[in-house]
């Protein structure tokens, strides 16, 4: 899990190489965790990215997040062709452009979910 940690790191700081038209932003912090699920035989992924700049960082935390995942997966594959990866979702964000988002609240909203997710 470490080697997945580190891959969503050097991820997260490469999204703009990955994203066509995504812009270069300096970050401030790029924290990625990974949490063995023993119940669900499963891996929670929790990526928070940060900058000092006016923009957001949410495909930055995506980004970090889906490559920690892809990272288990290929380190899993040999063992199991059937390792899933699923809910890739922002679960809040707070600055830039667009304001602060939190997924619970759009929950309450929309209706539907379970909350629990990526990001």
């Amino acid at each position: 899990m470490t080697i997945a940690q580190l891959a969503g790191i050097m991820a997260a700081k490469q999204t703009a190489n990955l994203i066509p038209l995504c812009h270069p932003i300096p970050l401030t912090k790029i924290d990625v965790n990974l949490t063995l699920d023993e119940s669900n035989h499963g891996i929670d992924i929790a990526a928070v990215a940060c900058t000092v700049g006016q923009t957001g960082v949410e495909m930055e935390a995506l980004t970090a997040a889906s490559v920690a995942a892809l990272t288990v997966y290929d380190m899993c594959k040999a063992a199991s062709k059937g390792v899933v990866i699923s809910d890739i979702k922002l679960l809040s964000k707070s600055g830039g452009k667009s304001g602060d988002y939190d997924y619970r609240s759009r929950e309450e909203h929309e209706g539907g979910g379970n909350g629990k997710g990526v990001c």
